[in-house]
């Protein structure tokens, strides 16, 4: 292990000759960051480890901090394994497995439609518990019955909490089992990654507790001047519309039962090197293991259906088979990029085009959510490096 110092943070770890610039910009990015710096970067490369540096009080390379949202690239790898296997088709109706699923004009929705957040499930009538946002099974139970608030498959809104659930009932009804089981029987175990889809007790040692975040003067002006609308798709889908409103930091901080079982929409916890392992052992292949996913499950797993502006953000988004389309948002990526975010800033995604696999965690919760705006940079540097190779 090496470190590197940067102001009065030191980065650890290492990287591949020709990724020197990575910890560069690795170390640019802690000492632009004054709110208590601190997290993991780590990539891969046709399945080699090029990148795996971490820094801050308290942070090791196997630190284990929560990754919200990047929570649902895992549970949709177990998605795109299924479909693979022909087992679950995403053109049938949720309904022909799940048949509870069509109460209040839901019978039409498709599988596909499902995971690409156009079911208008982002909530149910009276909210819901912490220990309900836990347990997949209860959050499919209710939300089989529950109305949608909006005609499903006619517009596309962020399920951020829920879509984890909704998905994991279709595998429940197709295979038995759970999307944390067949994860950690397919995916985790047999790669050895520090990805967990229900962190065991004798691993809590190492979770980090995410910090809230510390808006800056800029992002506090424009809160105070466009404050969110109470009523509005975007609270009700975090619910922001409880009495107290859903605090997502002590969700997982301080709920062990969300930690333990995993929910599949916000409830992994993972390092840095975990994040990127699972896209390497999804699209390349890790120690001498074949890829997960074959070539044409790659394509769709990146493949756009449905493009335009999500009725719960307000932003332009597009989602590909339960992925995110991070080419959108990373312009040096491949045709066919494909992961996903976190609200505490973490960020995951493959490129199989050139062969990387990428993941980053931070300590404190970036604001105003999903990734931290410094993967721009720190992806922006991986891609340069595999460039010049």
């Amino acid at each position: 292990m090496t470190g590197s110092g940067s102001g009065t943070i030191t980065v650890h770890g290492t990287v591949a000759a020709g990724f020197e610039g990575v910890r560069e910009e690795f170390a640019a990015v802690l000492a632009a960051d004054h709110t208590e710096p601190g997290g993991q970067l780590a990539a891969y490369h046709h399945g080699r480890l090029v990148v795996d540096l971490w820094a801050g009080e308290g942070i090791a390379g196997d630190s284990l901090p929560a990754v919200y949202s990047s929570t649902k690239g895992a549970a949709h790898l177990v998605v795109a394994l299924l479909v693979q296997d022909g087992v679950i088709d995403p053109g049938r109706t949720v309904a022909s497995y799940w048949p509870e699923f069509a109460a209040e004009g839901k019978g039409a929705l498709t599988v596909r439609e499902l995971i690409s957040h156009r079911a208008g499930l982002i909530w149910a009538d009276g909210g819901f518990s912490a220990e309900e946002l836990a347990d997949d099974r209860a959050l499919a139970a209710r939300l089989a019955g529950q109305r949608p608030y909006w005609t499903p498959g006619t517009e596309y809104g962020y399920h951020a909490l829920t879509v984890g659930a909704l998905t994991g009932e279709v595998v429940r009804r197709v295979t038995g089992r759970s999307i944390q089981e067949i994860f950690e029987e397919r995916v985790r175990a047999p790669h050895g990654l520090d990805f967990h889809l229900g962190l065991p007790e004798a691993l809590e040692p190492r979770y980090v507790r995410i910090r809230p975040g510390v808006p800056t003067p800029a992002q506090a002006a424009e809160a105070a001047a466009d404050p969110l609308d109470p009523a509005g798709l975007t609270a009700l889908a975090f619910g922001l519309t409880e009495d107290p409103p859903l605090d997502l930091v002590a969700l997982v901080n301080d709920t062990r039962a969300v930690r333990a079982l995993g929910p599949a929409s916000v409830g992994g916890v993972a390092s840095a090197r975990g994040l990127a392992g699972m896209y390497a052992a999804a699209v390349s292949g890790l120690e001498g293991r074949a890829p997960l996913l074959t070539p044409e499950t790659v394509t769709e797993a990146g493949r756009v259906r449905w493009t335009g502006t999500d009725v719960v953000t307000a932003k332009a988004d597009a989602f590909a088979l339960g992925f995110e389309v991070v080419g959108t948002v990373y312009p040096t990526l491949g045709e066919g990029a494909f992961g996903h975010s976190g609200a505490a800033g973490s960020q995951a995604y493959a490129d199989p085009v050139n062969g990387v696999a990428y993941g980053y965690t931070r300590r404190r919760f970036a604001l105003p959510g999903g990734a931290a705006p410094e993967n721009e940079r720190l992806s922006a540097a991986v891609s340069e490096a595999v460039a010049k190779l």
